[in-house]
């Protein structure tokens, strides 16, 4: 299996390289170069079938000769092990039709474990045959970089630095990726967004000098490992509800389009999908790019769903490199658009989206109102992202079951659960003393100079 640049002046890579590459050197995202279909009798067979095994079946085509049969298994093993609930991402009915997949039963409580546990298994497993020494660096509006210090946190072979946004993560959030005490951890808090952080993430990628000089590794939602293992979930859930036998439609409360860009894996790969539904809370680009075709950056506006709080979503550049029949000129020219605001997107490339993708908005007073409906009928406690998805989902219910994803566990954001329903969630007992444990942060300028000569200094040897 080949992997190829969006923008198309990239190497060709194998499934490792593009793994611990991350971002391509022209600046692009890695996607395969074909994307394998499961049979349909083959998909059947994996109703049932505990996670790890139908996650070995799912991703085994993308990985080629990277990771031996025994290998693979033994790491996806390792990789979910740790997991609260057997099922691993349980399915719950919140009403006729209407299915939420809990996805933050993982170490961190949110669906990034479900990637990034895996991540941390296979660069182990990689390092340790190349006996290459990396830094991680990701950008993270607040889930991702805690899922990524729980993978790689203690190993001698790996910094991971992440930076998140000063003061626009929750306090779980915060203390997730503040209070783990090893020294190959360095927490970062960027005076800017998310989209600030994200930037200065991909500047230190395009610095070609500084990238080999510290060996920069990404495992943002840029890294193509990270969407394939969200794949999995997809098949877990629409196995569960018929599938191959009937269709599923998917809502996906997002911000950077990793997730929802899973499920348009899954059903290029053959499961039957007959919707996949962009829910976004008021930073809603990618609605209004979806509906009007205008793709044009407003500026954040902080929410009580943080994580959702973007305006570049990265991986969209993999939608549009499909909707634009894989030419990696016309990415290139829309990605240099966006860099001056914004662009145009084409009336052929439109149509191509709208025949996978459909969108909706939740607002803030209706996040709120979702949360407190959602628990006075069926007594489940929503995060405000799993919220977002929840009422545009409603928005779009049709014959076929459709299926939530629930991203992050309440906890994660009790002020505003606390808001709507009067009561704070709770922390699991293994967090209870997440808020007594000492912080180690560093604030830093929203200055690439600054934050370079900060790393080099951090994971010098």
């Amino acid at each position: 299996m080949n992997y190829i640049s969006t923008r198309g002046a990239a190497p060709v890579l194998g499934f490792q390289e593009a793994m611990l590459t991350g971002l391509a050197r022209d600046g692009g995202l890695y996607v395969p170069e074909t994307v394998p279909v499961i049979p349909e009798s083959e998909i059947a067979a994996l109703a049932g079938l505990p996670y790890e095994d139908v996650a070995f079946r799912v991703m085994r085509p993308f990985i080629g000769d990277a990771f031996a049969d025994d290998e693979l298994r033994r790491l996806i093993g390792a990789a979910y092990a740790g997991f609260g609930h057997a099922a691993r991402a349980p399915l719950v009915q919140l009403g006729p039709n209407h299915f939420l997949l809990e996805l933050f039963h993982g170490p961190t409580l949110a669906f990034k474990d479900f990637a990034m546990q895996l991540i941390g298994q296979l660069f182990q497993a990689a390092l340790a045959r190349t006996g290459q020494r990396i830094t991680i660096v990701g950008a993270t509006s607040g889930d991702t970089g805690s899922a990524a210090i729980e993978a790689f946190r203690g190993l001698s072979n790996v910094d991971v630095v992440i930076l998140f946004p000063h003061g626009r993560v929750s306090d779980v959030q915060r203390r997730q990726m503040t209070t783990p005490a090893e020294a190959n951890v360095h927490a970062l808090a960027l005076d800017g967004d998310f989209d600030d952080c994200q930037a200065r993430l991909k500047d230190m990628f395009n610095d070609f000098a500084f990238r080999d000089a510290v060996g920069l590794a990404g495992v943002n939602s840029i890294n193509w490992a990270r969407v394939l293992a969200q794949v999995v979930y997809y098949f877990t859930a629409a196995t569960s509800l018929g599938a191959p036998h009937r269709e599923v439609s998917f809502t996906v409360p997002t911000g950077n389009f990793g997730d929802i860009f899973a499920g348009y894996i899954a059903k290029r790969m053959g499961l039957p999908i007959k919707r996949l539904v962009v829910a976004t809370n008021q930073n809603d680009i990618l609605h209004r790019a979806l509906s009007s075709g205008d793709y044009l950056t407003e500026g954040v506006v902080p929410s009580i769903s943080p994580s959702m709080d973007i305006q570049v979503s990265s991986n969209f550049e993999r939608a549009l490199f499909d909707a634009y029949g894989r030419d990696g000129a016309a990415v290139a020219a829309l990605m240099a658009d966006l860099r001056q605001g914004g662009f145009r997107i084409s009336p052929n490339a439109l149509g191509a989206l709208r025949d996978t993708f459909t969108s909706g908005r939740c607002s803030e007073d209706e996040t709120l109102a979702t949360i407190r409906a959602v628990h006075a009928t069926t007594g489940e406690v929503l995060c405000p992202h799993s919220a977002v998805g929840v009422k545009v989902a409603q928005e779009h219910i049709g014959p076929e079951p459709m299926v939530t994803l629930a991203t992050a566990h309440p906890a994660k954001f009790p002020d505003a659960v606390e808001t709507a329903i009067g009561t704070r969630p709770a922390l699991p007992a293994r967090m209870a003393d997440l808020f007594d444990r000492p912080e180690r942060v560093t604030r830093v300028p929203n200055d690439l100079a600054a934050l370079q000569s900060l790393i080099r200094e951090r994971t010098a040897r």
